[in-house]
This record gives structure tokens, sequence and C-alpha cells, in this order.
């Protein structure tokens, strides 16, 4: 099932895009009293997902072309909690890139935030913000949305907790991320931080999903892989993070990026303004965004 926000008449709701993708119904005419995607996930634990697919399949819905689709979560609670280098390729051209900044051993995951203000969606320009970088990357990622609060759970349990899947870029000025030492400021510019188009929920996917991921700049295939060979698991993270943390529902988990990002390239291929990056992950779908 794919659940969305949209524009449509002046307001913000979020639907259900029916099974053949030409309408969308708002979770309201389901009977579900929900104005934000957060609201919905805390709704939806109590529901079954699979009876409201079909019950949105019955009804009439709104046009999917009359609708203007936003990113799923558009203002996050939280951070968005994130993975360093958790492919293995990902890694060693980081640190061929910057050996002190990304090199060295790494016994543990990696573990960030971004400030999100606005999440981007689909479609959407991103600002570049050149007057204080001069390596603006990209950096296309499986996300998980946490679907209840999670607080100590058992590995085997982790998806349990797990509502679905959207796409996320972690977009990354490389300057700011290297001279600060940490990650936090050049990960969380305004706007760097599409995601979209929407959330797939769980049950469309084999546990833990097996998909293909890749990004494309310009047409030109960048990163294509696949988000089996991520380094640590999805029920890893849930386990460790809520060993000592709530997760509460509605969390963003950005699981980390393969290889093939600007950096990766002798010489690096940054982006400029105009360039277009299309993000694709096997079962969700497509998130295109273009540099201003």
């Amino acid at each position: 099932m794919k659940v969305l926000t949209y524009y449509h008449n002046g307001s913000i709701d979020v639907g259900i895009l029916n099974s053949e993708s030409t309408e969308v119904v708002p979770v309201n005419y389901l009977g579900c009293g929900a104005r934000t995607m957060i609201q919905f996930i805390e709704k939806a634990h109590g529901l079954k997902l699979e009876k409201l697919a079909k019950n949105a399949d019955l009804m009439r819905g709104i046009p999917l072309e009359e609708v203007r689709i936003v990113s799923p979560i558009l203002y996050p609670a939280q951070d968005v909690i994130c993975l360093g280098i958790n492919y293995l390729a990902h890694a060693e051209e980081s640190a061929r890139y910057k050996k002190e900044a990304f090199g060295g051993e790494r016994p543990v995951p990696i573990y960030f935030s971004k400030r999100v203000n606005r999440a981007v969606g689909d479609g959407e320009a991103v600002d570049g913000h050149f007057d204080i970088v001069d390596s603006l990357d990209y950096e296309v990622e499986l996300a998980v949305i946490i679907g209840r609060d999670a607080k100590n759970v058992a590995k085997e349990n982790a998806f349990d907790y797990v509502f679905g899947y959207t796409i996320l870029n972690d977009i990354s000025a490389r300057n700011l991320q290297t001279a600060h030492k940490q990650w936090y400021f050049g990960k969380s510019l305004d706007d760097f931080t599409p995601i979209g188009p929407w959330i797939v929920t769980k049950d469309e996917f084999s546990t833990p999903p097996a998909i293909g991921i890749r990004s494309y700049v310009n047409g030109e295939l960048r990163q294509d892989s696949n988000t089996s060979l991520m380094i640590t698991s999805i029920a890893d993270v849930i386990h460790e993070l809520s060993a000592g943390m709530t997760l509460k529902a509605g969390t963003i988990i950005a699981m980390g990026t393969p290889a093939g990002v600007g950096m990766g390239f002798e010489p690096p291929k940054f982006l400029k303004k105009g360039d277009v990056v299309r993000c694709e992950i096997d079962g969700i779908g497509s998130l295109t965004n273009e540099i201003k």
C-alpha cells in the first residue's frame, strides 16, 4: 500500500493510492481522522492495513493528476537518524576521497543525524547553497519508517515496529562535512533532505527487503546496488538504538548509501546548478529533484 501526503484545494491531507495508481483516497474517507502522516502512522498500528487498501480500491478518490504530492513526512517530528558508510564499496570510495575523514576501522555502526525543517518532495527544486558549498553530493538511501514507539526491541521482533519504506536523498556538502570533523552541518542545510514520493508499507516487501537501489544525474547512472548489501541490517539498527533510546512512531532511519556518489569518482563529479538527480528503489518508485 502506498501512503502519501498531498495538497488539494488549498489544504494538505494524507491519502492512499489505489492499486491502479490513478486516484488518491483520503484516509479520512476510510474512517481514519489523521491530517498528517505521523498522525496516520500512530493510528495505523491498530488498523488492518490490508483492509484499508482494499477499501481504498472500492471507493472513489481524487484523480492523481489533480493533487500535488509533497514529501510523505513533510515536517519530521525529530531529526532523521542516518547510518554512515553502510555499504562496503561506499566505504572504499569514501576513504579514497579523504582518508582522514572517512578512513579507519569501524567495528560498530556510524550514526549521525540530519536536521530537517521541511522535507523536500518529488519534483521540488533543491537549493545548492553554492555561496558556502563547493562540493555538493547526492546519496540515494532506503529510509525505514518506524510504525510504533520502539524501546528495548529484540532483534527478531524488529520488523514488528516497521511501518514501511521510502526513498531519501542524503544531500551532502562535502567541504562542510569534512571541515567540521563531524557531519551534522554539512548534511543539514535547508532542502538537503528530499524524501518521497510516498511510503510503501512493509507488507509489500520481503523481510528484510532485498531490492535494487540506484541514482542518476542528468540521466547518467551513478549508483547501482541492492539493499541486501548493507553492512548493518535494519534489525540490527532497531535493536541497538532502541536499547538506549525510544524510537517514536514516525521516526525516519536512513540506512546509508551504496557506492557511486560524486566524491567517489576520479576526478569527483559534484553537483552543479541545473543538475537533475533521480533516485530509484525497486518497489517504491523514484524521487527526482533539480539543483537550483
